[in-house]
């Protein structure tokens, strides 16, 4: 039997206490409502002793054994594929002394990326998703002495509409946006403004395009326009926490509990793709959860784990 807590209604917050003690795991997770400035996080990177003209072939072993050793404990391929390609735009944009960036990368990614580069010389990197709360952030990486300023490779929308009748899901404008030819990882996070609309970020070379382009949203017309950083209206996570026993660390188990939902609904998302453990959908009702974790279900919000 284990005792759990919660936080709600948009962020959770779930603590499990057994009777016979067990096996603590301790998982790392980005806090992306850490104090740096208002919109950019700085990951401060080691300086090292590199020659000139050795500094490449020491970066690159440096990549190589950091991949190695960080990345051992990740057992989603596609985000260590993901670090293996910012760890090789990091070795050639210090080589060439400029700065690089990449598209909006989910949390698992940037979590990764952000322990891999802090082992590499002669590296800075810098994370913007717009605003402090922002969950995808793309990541400018380059030498030490190529960053003279923080790097402006985030732009606003806001998409308004008469909502009030109609009233469109994250999933909704999402869809719309992806429907008029923009790649996800050209896009950040969608902050929903109720009968307003939303204010969405994305890359600054398409925002004219998502100007021109984007005229519905369901089926409510609407228009776009940029928007300073500024201006972004967002409001950070609310959190309540509480305390239930569940016997098993299923994350069917688990989830009913934290969202007061049952177990058969919990089920039902599951099998609809509506939950994800650390942004990647569950697949089993049986996953377990570990602590740290973050479990959200579409529309009803994110639980966090700790167990005791």
């Amino acid at each position: 039997m284990a005792a759990t807590s919660f936080r709600a209604p948009s962020v959770f917050c779930l603590e499990r206490a057994f009777r016979v003690v067990v096996g603590r795991q301790h998982s790392q997770n980005i806090n992306h409502k850490l104090s740096y400035s208002p919109f950019t996080r700085f990951v401060p990177l080691i300086t090292p002793l590199v020659s000139s003209t050795s500094s490449v072939c020491q970066l690159a072993e440096a990549i190589k054994g950091d991949v190695d050793m960080v990345l051992k404990g990740v057992g989603d391929k596609s985000v260590i594929e993901s670090v293996k390609h910012i760890l090789e735009m990091a070795k050639r944009a210090s080589s060439r002394r400029e700065v690089l960036h990449t598209d909006f990368l989910t949390p698992p990614v940037l979590k990764e990326s952000m322990l891999a580069l802090e082992k590499l010389a002669d590296v800075k990197a810098v994370a913007q998703g717009g605003y402090p709360e922002a969950e995808r952030c793309r990541l400018s990486v380059g030498h030490t002495e190529a960053f003279t300023d923080d790097p402006d490779i985030v732009a606003a929308l806001s998409i308004t509409g008469n909502f009030g009748f109609q009233p469109c899901s994250h999933g909704d404008f999402l869809g719309s946006i992806l429907g008029a030819g923009i790649a996800r990882e050209k896009l950040g996070d969608i902050i929903l403004q109720g009968e307003k609309g939303a204010q969405v970020l994305i890359v600054p070379e398409l925002a004219d395009f998502i100007i021109s382009s984007l005229d519905k949203v369901g089926n409510v017309s609407v228009s776009c326009n940029k928007i300073p950083l500024l201006a972004l209206d967002y409001q950070p996570p609310r959190t309540t926490s509480w305390k239930t026993i569940e016997a098993s660390l299923r994350v069917d188990a688990v989830a009913s509990a934290g969202f007061k939902l049952s177990r058969s609904k919990l089920v039902d998302f599951i099998s609809k793709g509506e939950v994800r453990i650390n942004w990647t959908t569950v697949t089993k009702n049986g996953t377990t959860v570990k602590t740290g974790d973050i479990i959200s279900v579409s529309g009803k919000g994110r639980l966090k784990s700790f167990i005791l």
